[in-house]
C-alpha cells in the first residue's frame, strides 16, 4: 500500500487549496478514504471521510462548508478542496486507509 500526499503550500487567510492522495496497492474503490491532520503540540484530528463509492462524506464540525472530499476511483485518488481558510487549518494533512495505513503528508500553512 503507498499513499502520496501533495498540493499543500502556503496560502493566506481566505485562501483556498486542494490536497490531493493518490493511492497505490490495493483495491482502492472498495475502502473508504480519509483526510486527517495534526498541527504542532496537538494530537492527529480526522478532518473528512468519504464512502468508497464517494455517495457519502462526513467532515469534523470546523471545516463543514469549507472543505470538500471527493474521490476518483478510476484514477485512485482522493482530494480535499479547502476553501476559506483560517490560520488554525495550519497543520499537516495526510489521507489514510482506514486508520491503517497512512501517507507522508502534506504542510499547509495559512498565514498572511
Amino acid at each position: 500500500v503507498q499513499l502520496v500526499e501533495s498540493g499543500g503550500g502556503l496560502v493566506q487567510p481566505g485562501g483556498s487549496l486542494r490536497l490531493s492522495c493518490a493511492a497505490s496497492g490495493f483495491a482502492f474503490s472498495n475502502y473508504d478514504m480519509s483526510w486527517y491532520r495534526q498541527a504542532p503540540g496537538k494530537e492527529r484530528e480526522l478532518v473528512a471521510t468519504i464512502t468508497s463509492g464517494g455517495d457519502i462524506a462526513n467532515y469534523e464540525d470546523s471545516v463543514k462548508g469549507r472543505f470538500t472530499i471527493s474521490r476518483d476511483n478510476a484514477k485512485k485518488t482522493v482530494y480535499l478542496q479547502m476553501n476559506s481558510l483560517k490560520p488554525e487549518d495550519t497543520a499537516a494533512y495526510y489521507c489514510t486507509l482506514q486508520g491503517h495505513y497512512w501517507g507522508q503528508g502534506t504542510q499547509v500553512t495559512v498565514s498572511s
